[in-house]
């Protein structure tokens, strides 16, 4: 049966240029495509989100909706949706776990494992400031313990001041008498999770995992110095330029630049 096509337009409510005009992209959206897909090429762990706040970095004036339909048709990665995460409550609906009000005011440190090529582990001891999101520190090594740890933060507490409290697990290095006599001395508290409940060290705990997905599984350390330039290299990346959900998608410690005064030269 044959149907004439205005028939068929005027029954479904479709304008009739509908069938025969192709779909005309923006004029620059081949170079945005180009950049994104750079982008994504550079870091392959990030969702369109993430890159799309780059590109405004960048400059481009273009919003996620945008991004997400050229990461659809180029057939890029779209991360699966996170589960939502529950809260640890007491009966009485009070919340357990301690909420960083301010920066310094808490900071969360954990151990993240990993091997280099030969075979040999080394250890990471991530810390981090969990209002600004900020990585103050990680230190590579093949064994860290107790002195260790009283050693990163102590040049952390020489360069930034002392915290309210340092949040941790029970690990044997962070609940040995030193470490807990030496951080009341200086003025900070222990605020140590339930043991078997990783979620309530949850800052940490996301970073390690974001450490762990983005550098370490792709990556292969043939040395243990080669490791730490790495690593540190992620951090300052992590600091400075990765945009950041919980921040807006801004990077937890940007940096800055202060243009320098003309200077006037006397004759």
């Amino acid at each position: 049966m044959r149907v004439s096509e205005r028939r068929v337009c005027r029954v479904l409510g479709q304008h009739r240029s509908t069938q025969r005009r192709l779909p005309v992209g923006r004029a620059d959206e081949d170079r945005l495509v180009a950049d994104m897909i750079e982008l994504t090429r550079r870091y392959g762990r990030y969702g369109y989100r993430r890159i799309a706040a780059m590109l405004r970095d960048a400059g481009w004036l273009v919003n996620d909706k945008r991004v997400e339909r050229l990461w659809r048709r180029e057939g890029l990665k779209v991360p699966m949706k996170q589960p939502k995460k529950g809260r640890l409550w007491l009966n009485d609906g009070s919340c357990v776990r301690l909420r960083p009000e301010y920066r310094d005011h808490v900071w969360s440190y954990d151990f993240v494992h990993h091997r280099t090529d030969d075979g040999r582990a080394f250890r990471t001891l991530n810390i981090l400031d969990e209002h600004s999101r900020e990585c103050l520190a990680i230190r590579v090594k093949r064994k860290l313990n107790s002195t260790e740890v009283i050693d990163a933060l102590t040049d952390l507490f020489i360069l930034r001041g002392v915290p309210a409290y340092i949040r941790s697990d029970n690990g044997p290095e962070f609940i040995a008498q030193a470490v807990r006599d030496w951080i009341a001395a200086v003025g900070a508290r222990t605020a140590y999770i339930e043991p078997g409940s990783p979620w309530e060290n949850g800052y940490c705990e996301s970073f390690n995992a974001m450490l762990r997905d983005e550098l370490l599984n792709g990556e292969v350390f043939y040395s243990l110095r080669e490791a730490q330039i790495l690593i540190e290299k992620w951090r300052k990346h992590y600091n400075t330029k990765r945009p950041h959900s919980a921040l807006g998608y801004r990077p937890p410690a940007p940096e800055t630049i202060i243009p320098m005064e003309p200077r006037t030269i006397m004759h």
